[in-house]
């Protein structure tokens, strides 16, 4: 199935808004934050501190009157700088720096809720410093198609009692957000992410890619958006 038509594939799926958070958002409560290295503002900011970052965002939230900032598909970020995880060559065409999901920034302990029917299909405390932290993997099937959704930065308590095949309802809560502490050093937020193959991975899945490997990865991790429906993608 090609990028195009996987993209309509996941369209279709639902009709409308698709909460990924607390039942009690709605559409409204969202609104888009650009952390890419084009933003002036965030160049003022220390983002290598947690707490400096998750002030920036609450500071942001409360001059819009809104309860979530989201974005950051396809976006270059000078953010994963900090963390050895992402820049390991010399070369800048090597080094991680672009993001694959949509990311979600809330208060710790808000629920994640599951986007569509499915399964667990693994978790795994991805501990590394800037890594996601506590991650969950569904799996889900419709028609012939299977494909796999990530839900990364959550609490630890998150992946207590979980097991692999466990079905999940579309709204029901699977998660919540973790702390810095937990999360991989992060102001609080979940990492949503649509998975078309996932290579035989566990419990993990690259969620940012480097320029060498760009084509590959946005055809396999298109835009989530196409199910959630909460701007024009």
């Amino acid at each position: 199935m090609g990028t195009t038509n996987f993209s309509e594939f996941l369209s279709q799926l639902t009709p409308g808004f698709t909460q990924v958070l607390d039942v009690n958002l709605k559409a409204e409560d969202y609104i888009v934050i650009d952390l890419s290295e084009n933003n002036v503002e965030l160049g003022k900011v220390d983002i290598s501190s947690s707490r400096a970052f998750s002030n920036y965002i609450a500071e942001y939230l409360n001059a819009f009157g809104k309860k979530v900032a989201f974005g950051g598909y396809s976006e270059v970020r000078k953010l994963y700088k900090r963390s050895e995880l992402f820049t390991t060559s010399e070369d800048e065409d090597s080094n991680r720096n672009i993001h694959l999901g949509l990311d979600f920034w809330a208060d710790a302990n808000t629920d994640v809720l599951a986007v569509l029917d499915g399964k667990i299909h693994s978790f795994n405390d991805n501990s590394n410093f800037g890594d996601y932290g506590p991650t969950i993997i569904l799996e889900h099937q419709f028609e012939e198609k299977k494909f796999y959704s990530l839900y990364g930065h959550l609490s630890k308590a998150s992946l207590n009692d979980l097991n692999p095949g466990t079905s999940v309802k579309k709204g029901e809560k699977i998660a919540e957000l973790g702390t810095p502490e937990e999360n991989g050093d992060y102001a609080p937020h979940l990492h949503f992410q649509v998975i078309e193959d996932l290579v035989e991975k566990i419990g993990d899945f690259p969620g940012v890619t480097s320029r060498r490997d760009l084509d590959f990865y946005l055809q396999n991790c298109p835009d989530p958006n196409y199910l959630l429906k909460l701007r024009n993608s």
